[in-house]
């Protein structure tokens, strides 16, 4: 069973690999009691034993969700954990917890007669500027402090454009963190609007003419959406992150090579302005779409600023 399942695309290659060393080498006891003292469950009837905590903590995923369910009617625990449940389910570990997730778990759950994780995605450590995280050298951030001084957002971004199919470490390099952020978020999608709303409020009252004036530009925004949704769904958000700041380069071409802050002094080019800076709007909505899983705030932002539908 495990071996058709880790080869099922239920892991990263890599990972799949490695539990293939784990597996052709032969699998051995599992020893799943600690004894005291021990932070955990007590064995019923052992005194003094505990379950291994990475024998009970999977347990607790199920545990949690079947609370969940206890308090919300609208949720039936079975169509997402039962034998047959058709349900997507996904882990995100860190590559240190590999084995207990990819065998032991499965195996549990295999004989429990449970469903088993439709995949499980390992992520390498987290380090900030290469180095792992350490309170002595200053490289040690709470998620708290973090929020207490800049959006979410950001971080979520910046993760989102490393985080690929393998298993490398994820280093929050923070010279890099401030350029990305500035230069992606800022430089690329907000500037699209920016060059273009200020022309439609004061020229045109905030309305948008109904005029494409980049129809092969616009169809290759669209083009690109299967693209995009794969690599979010094959959970390769650096690769749908990559596609969506190439689109960003191009529309910030074309506005460029339109000039609409120079066809705006020109007598009579007041339409063609118009219809650019409606184009530009366009493509920028476009790109806050296919940005939304990763920057759901940014999107909301922009949705309101567009008097559009959420």
């Amino acid at each position: 069973m495990l071996q058709s399942w880790t080869r099922s695309g239920t892991l990263q290659d890599a990972v799949a690999n490695k539990i293939a060393e784990w597996l052709d080498a032969g699998l051995q006891q599992w020893d799943i009691s600690r004894d005291a003292p021990y932070f955990g469950f007590e064995i019923p009837d052992e005194p003094g034993k505990y379950f291994y905590v990475w024998l009970d903590a999977p347990i607790g995923y199920m545990a949690s969700f079947k609370n969940l369910c206890s308090r919300r009617p609208e949720l039936d625990f079975d169509a997402f954990w039962g034998k047959d449940s058709t349900a997507e389910l996904y882990h995100f570990i860190g590559k240190d917890i590999v084995n207990f997730h990819a065998l032991f778990w499965p195996a549990m759950l295999e004989g429990a007669g449970y469903r088993k994780p439709t995949g499980i995605n390992v992520h390498g450590y987290l380090t900030v500027n290469g180095q792992k995280m350490s309170k002595s050298r200053g490289t040690f951030i709470k998620a708290r402090t973090y929020l207490e001084h800049l959006s979410p957002e950001y971080l979520r971004y910046y993760y989102a454009s490393k985080l690929g199919r393998g298993v490398d470490d994820l280093d929050l390099n923070l010279e890099d963190f401030v350029q990305k952020v500035n230069s992606d978020l800022v430089g690329k999608v907000v500037n699209i609007a920016s060059r273009c709303a200020g022309f439609i409020h004061k020229g045109n009252a905030g309305v948008m003419v109904d005029s494409n004036a980049a129809p092969e530009l616009t169809e290759a925004f669209l083009a690109a959406a299967p693209s995009i949704a794969d690599a979010y769904e094959a959970r390769d958000f650096a690769r749908a992150m990559r596609e969506i700041m190439g689109l960003a380069d191009r529309a910030n071409a074309w506005i460029a090579d339109k000039a609409p802050w120079s066809l705006n002094k020109q007598e009579g080019k007041q339409d063609e302005v118009q219809a650019i800076c409606a184009t530009g709007i366009n493509l920028f909505r476009q790109l806050v779409i296919f940005l939304k899983p990763v920057l759901p705030l940014l999107a909301a932002d922009a949705e309101a600023f567009l008097n559009v539908a959420r």
